[in-house]
């Protein structure tokens, strides 16, 4: 009710306010017009007036000058006063004397100075006087002055009584007006208001608006009409909103592809089995699986392969664990997660995992290709670790993080330290922030020798940082940090300058040397790489064949197009390529034939058990045998013994560098060997 007097009022006052305004304003208009209009025929008519008088006594008032009779010049005169408008007449001879002269005064009246400006005063008519046939000669004159106050006054009472009635006639033609557009307009608004009340929002189309009666037609039918039609619109896209709503739930509590629980409803189901476990005193495990480097499978075999890898490895759980005793379900991208309930004591999710692993490890045929996945997995048990239904996921995702990153294929148990061993990782990361800048980072230099010549070729720069209390860290274990934090792109930038600028150095003194640094795949995804690289030889002068660039097969498997095309770029400036730790990747012949590489770097895991394990020894034969097809050069690295020394080079290998030749060297002590290691050779040959 409240929203209908709203309108009635407001509307209604407002359209009232209006009309009557214009209808005021438009009398006002037409009354004025209309008064204007009279006074230019009352000012019309004065003239007409004096004319027809003059043209009365105009024969008798030239016989009286004619005949200079001044009796009948006065009486011509004195009859001209017998209309009340004349107050002052003359007839006067040429020269200007008065034959017969009468005036009295004019009219005093308040109107005056209203009327006066619109008619003046008085009017003076003069009339010359001649005898018929003759009107060359003029015998006198005749004046009139008229007073126009009696026909001023006439017209202000009819102007006052046209003013009146023409407002008056709008007024009541305006409210006549209103009320008809209240009767078709107004009124039909307010019960189409009423009406839209009464629509109920979340079900608009159950009860619609009514059309006013005799309105079906007209525009207001239209308008209800539309607005029922949107009504009934509304409804209905409410209805498919609810029915997309209810198939979005029943979506999201399940994987589209694999059809395990989704992680919503795992957690629903999580928080149910604790309840259960904490109730009946037992306990729990839970696992997260992460299936090992799935995202170069999408990138190598394509999405749909991946998608039919995930299901496989969904089936071959549920096929393998029980029901009744496991919940399985998918987290996101490639992992999972198993809990097991019932559980006796942590040696049996020891033996689940085992199990899982085994179970995914099998090979499958995905599209007609055998396809071998591995899994790492962290474990977390209930209640010894927390009793948590959050928690417990969120320890056993950093285990299985964790675990990754201490190799593939294994399981690792939730313990307490892992809160302290990630603030290591964070306080490691902060530090590793602020070692370039405190100088904490150095290179050392481990030689490459040719085993025909038996010179030293090259060296490869490796990084080290003296931490100021930890002592030296190695490699291994900051490089990761570096390039998940991004850091790596900085540092390797710093790595580039400072051995171009050694290996400067060392062309200056007598000695050109080949420098080889390792290109993280973090810094090969820089779009500036190539330029950088490219800047840093020419700042110092270093000509781009004497330096080699060593990537891992791994580095360039992110994106192999882009990393193609910048290798290209710089082995077409004359830079080298090699691949560092061939072997250990995917050693792929369809990405080695399109890398522009010129060298293989031979795993040093392969090296270190040579002529002991046979696996090995074959590995490392095939490698060199594969860069003798491909024609490129092949680098051992790890030889620690002359047996290894000898081996390579009798198998056709043709670089090596290891702790056999010499360990990781200083700049000094690195010009110091390369002379004491060329003296040594010539006088073995003497």
């Amino acid at each position: 009710m409240q929203n209908s007097f709203e309108v009635e009022h407001r509307l209604g006052y407002r359209i009232l306010r209006w009309i009557l305004a214009v209808a005021l304003v438009s009398g006002v208009i037409v009354s004025t017009i209309q008064v204007i209009l009279d006074a230019q025929r009352v000012s019309a008519g004065l003239d007409n007036d004096a004319g027809q008088t003059i043209t009365m006594v105009k024969d008798a008032a030239t016989q009286a000058v004619f005949s200079i009779d001044a009796e009948l010049a006065q009486q011509v005169v004195d009859g001209l006063f017998a209309k009340e408008a004349i107050h002052r007449a003359r007839i006067t001879h040429p020269d200007g004397d008065p034959l017969g002269n009468r005036s009295r005064p004019m009219q005093e009246a308040g109107f005056r100075p209203l009327t006066d400006p619109i008619f003046g005063a008085e009017r003076h008519f003069r009339e010359p006087l001649f005898r018929e046939g003759r009107p060359e000669t003029v015998y006198g004159y005749l004046d009139v002055h008229y007073d126009t106050a009696p026909a001023a006054g006439t017209w202000l009472d009819r102007a006052a009584v046209t003013f009146a009635s023409g407002i008056a006639t709008a007024l009541i033609l305006g409210m006549v007006l209103f009320y008809v557009f209240h009767l078709l307009l107004t009124r039909p608004l307010l019960r189409i208001v009423r009406s839209v009340k009464q629509v109920d929002p979340a079900h608009p189309d159950d009860r619609l608006v009514t059309i006013p009666s005799g309105h079906q037609k007209d525009e207001l039918g239209l308008w209800v009409n539309a607005t029922n039609n949107l009504l009934v619109a509304i409804g209905d896209s409410q209805k498919r909103h609810r029915e997309a709503e209810d198939r979005v739930s029943r979506l999201s509590r399940y994987d589209q592809l694999t059809g395990l629980p989704s992680r919503d409803t795992f957690m629903e189901l999580l928080v149910r089995n604790i309840e259960e476990a904490g109730t009946r005193n037992t306990q729990l495990s839970l696992i997260v699986c992460g299936i090992d480097d799935f995202k170069s499978v999408n990138e190598q075999c394509g999405f749909r392969t991946g998608d039919l890898i995930l299901q496989t490895i969904a089936d071959r759980m549920t096929h393998m664990l029980d029901n009744a005793r496991f919940t399985i379900a998918r987290l996101g991208s490639d992992q999972f997660v198993i809990v097991e309930k019932g559980l006796r004591d942590g040696f049996q999710a020891a033996d689940t995992a085992e199990r899982i692993l085994d179970c995914i490890s099998m090979p499958m045929l995905v599209e007609d290709q055998n396809i071998a996945m591995t899994a790492t997995m962290g474990v977390a048990l209930f209640p010894s670790d927390t009793d948590q239904a959050d928690r417990l996921l969120q320890s056993a995702e950093q285990t299985m993080t964790l675990a990754k990153q201490n190799g593939h294929n294994h399981f690792q148990f939730y313990v307490a330290s892992i809160d302290q061993e990630i603030r290591d990782r964070k306080q490691l990361e902060k530090d590793l922030a602020q070692a370039l800048a405190n100088h904490q980072l150095h290179l050392v230099y481990q030689p490459q020798i040719n085993l025909e010549s038996k010179r030293v070729i090259g060296a490869e720069a490796l990084l080290r940082w003296e931490h100021p209390t930890r002592g030296l860290v190695p490699p291994d274990f900051f490089i990761p940090v570096a390039e998940a934090n991004g850091s790596i792109v900085e540092i390797g930038q710093w790595v580039l300058d400072q051995a171009c600028w050694q290996a400067a150095r060392w062309a200056f003194g007598g000695t050109p040397l080949r420098i080889a640094v390792n290109l993280s795949a973090v810094q090969l995804r820089q779009d500036s790489i190539v330029d950088d690289i490219l800047d840093t030889l020419r700042r110092h002068k270093i000509p781009a064949g004497r330096l080699e660039l060593e990537v891992t097969e791994t580095s360039f498997m992110t994106n192999l197009s882009d990393a193609v095309a910048k290798l290209r770029r710089l082995r077409k400036a004359g830079i080298s390529i090699a691949v560092d730790d061939f072997g250990t990747g995917y050693s792929s012949l369809t990405y080695l034939k399109q890398m522009p590489v010129q060298h293989l770097k031979i795993d040093k895991q392969f090296i270190r058990d040579l002529l002991v394990n046979e696996e090995d020894t074959r590995i490392a034969n095939t490698i060199i045998d594969l860069g003798k097809s491909l024609n490129l050069t092949v680098i051992a690295e790890g030889v620690e013994t002359a047996e290894q020394e000898y081996y390579l080079s009798q198998r056709g290998c043709q670089l090596a560098q290891g702790y056999y030749f010499s360990k990781p060297l200083l700049p000094s002590d690195f010009e110091t060997f390369v002379k004491g290691f060329h003296e040594k050779i010539l006088e073995n040959n003497t």
